[in-house]
């Protein structure tokens, strides 16, 4: 008796009346039932008992199945087959997680609607072929879509567990070994076993894994590294440029960096510290940093190939290196620096190693002028509101919107005050044209001296394209001639 769900002859020796191909798929932290192998017997049995015909059988093995990516067999069914082939009905896979543990179930529905779009349907032979008038069979599939992908964050947060609790007892979690360093594998009773070459895994759940001195040569470039930067006081460009001059290969087999220095100053498990959990990416997603304490750090795990205090000494030094590209900090400097001198030129902050350097308040500030004025932003923000009245004496139907004025409904403004910068025998007034499309004029405000911030005049900047280049005024320049004002009756006449 036939039942609804059964498709094709029930005799094995009868000629098969549909073709079809096949997809494997199993990973290394897949059960044994789920084997490729055995996923070949179970969905041929089925195709020999429906009367279809497998004419090419994929098979990704050791491969994970969040994704796409990563799985070519997967790869070369979809756009070589599905997608360009027209010999074929049906795509055989075993269940829905043989198809993909896909995190955004919407993929792995994505992926067969594409074979849907070119007239082939997917089948999962655990389920079966469903009737076209079933309701209930995309509900269920749907739901084994969430079970797959629910099965994999399961085991996700298993694995890491695990691997934490092995960090706790300072052994080695997995992963490739840092420059210098090595895995040496132990047995059940923690004793020595032999060093793990790359790509070799222990072979009993029970064993483990810790951290031994390396290649001679690797750990006397550690050691380099670290004298040098802490004995010597040299930078981390220095040490890199006496690396390379010297033909040391860095860890990549290339010539050394400033950040492949640093990485070596700031890894713990130099010092013997057994460190986990310095970086997240389950599931296939985007690594990203851990913050420190969400680190899963065990001291004197291992011996180190540096001493701990010296280790120390250089995040001290790092760490006060940190401290002088802190934006309150690097304010803090050159306020200092300008009542020390009485000017503001570059060249000072050359006068010391204490002082952050020119790019470091270009890369916070925008440049060296625009940190100036922040030293000053409450006066300048007075400055701003004192215009704002002028202005609203000369325009009534003056509207402040965001951070600009709209005037008469006609005319967009944005203000920028502007402190003079001593610059030795002359001060000049940096300021930079508001690029944005809706800014119809810039109207820089030059206030006097420190001492007293008067409103000494304005330069109007219409907007000339979108030209964002600093500008230097002085009081004698051609420039502030062309665009100076000296009060706003200017702006009734551009209305």
């Amino acid at each position: 008796m036939d039942h609804w769900w059964e498709i094709g002859l029930p005799d094995a020796h009868a000629p098969a009346i549909v073709r079809g191909v096949a997809y494997y798929r199993h990973s290394a932290q897949d059960r044994q039932e789920n084997s490729i192998p055995i996923q070949q017997d179970q969905v041929r049995a089925w195709a020999i008992q429906h009367g279809v015909e497998i004419i090419r059988e994929f098979c990704d093995a050791g491969r994970s199945g969040l994704n796409s990516e990563g799985r070519p067999a997967f790869t070369e069914m979809m756009d070589e087959w599905i997608t360009k082939r027209d010999d074929f009905e049906y795509v055989l896979c075993l269940d829905v997680s043989r198809w993909g543990r896909f995190q955004d179930i919407d993929l792995s529905a994505q992926f067969s609607a594409i074979c849907k779009k070119h007239k082939k349907q997917v089948i999962y032979t655990t389920i079966g072929k469903p009737r076209e008038d079933d309701p209930l069979y995309p509900v269920y599939v749907q739901f084994e879509r969430f079970r797959a992908a629910q099965y994999s964050r399961e085991l996700s947060d298993k694995v890491w567990r695990g691997c934490v609790k092995i960090a706790e007892q300072g052994y080695w979690a997995g992963g490739p070994p840092p420059y210098g360093l090595q895995r040496l594998l132990l047995d059940e009773k923690r004793e020595p076993l032999n060093v793990l070459q790359p790509g070799q895994r222990k072979g009993i759940q029970n064993q483990r894994v810790t951290l031994v001195e390396g290649r001679p040569e690797e750990v006397a470039t550690i050691r380099r590294i670290f004298e040098a930067f802490v004995v010597r006081g040299d930078s981390e460009y220095k040490i890199c440029e006496d690396l390379n001059r010297d033909g040391v290969p860095s860890p990549s087999g290339r010539r050394w960096g400033a950040g492949s220095v640093l990485a070596r100053l700031r890894n713990e498990k130099y010092a013997g510290t057994m460190v986990y959990n310095q970086t997240s990416g389950k599931l296939k997603t985007p690594k990203h940093p851990n913050p420190p304490e969400e680190w899963v750090r065990t001291p004197e795990a291992f011996s180190g190939v540096i001493d701990f205090e010296l280790y120390l000494r250089a995040q001290e030094i790092l760490e006060k290196r940190k401290q002088r590209y802190d934006p309150d900090y690097m304010l803090r400097m050159l306020n200092m620096l300008y009542q020390s001198h009485g000017m503001m030129r570059p060249g000072l902050l050359r006068t010391s190693d204490e002082y952050p350097t020119v790019g470091g308040y270009s890369k916070e500030f925008g440049s060296l002028d625009s940190a100036f004025q922040k030293l000053f932003d409450g006066e300048r923000g007075k400055a701003r509101d004192a215009v704002h009245e002028q202005i609203r004496s000369h325009v009534p139907e003056t509207l402040a919107y965001s951070d600009f004025l709209v005037l008469d409904q006609k005319l967009t403004v944005s203000i920028q005050p502007a402190v003079p910068v001593p610059h030795g025998y002359e001060s000049y007034w940096p300021l930079r044209r508001d690029t944005r499309p809706v800014i119809d004029m810039t109207l820089g405000v030059l206030l006097s001296e420190p001492a007293d911030f008067n409103i000494l005049g304005f330069i109007a900047l219409p907007r000339f394209g979108l030209d964002s280049r600093p500008l230097r005024f002085t009081s004698s320049s051609t420039r502030t001639e062309l665009f100076g004002r000296a009060d706003l009756t200017f702006l009734q006449q551009l209305l």
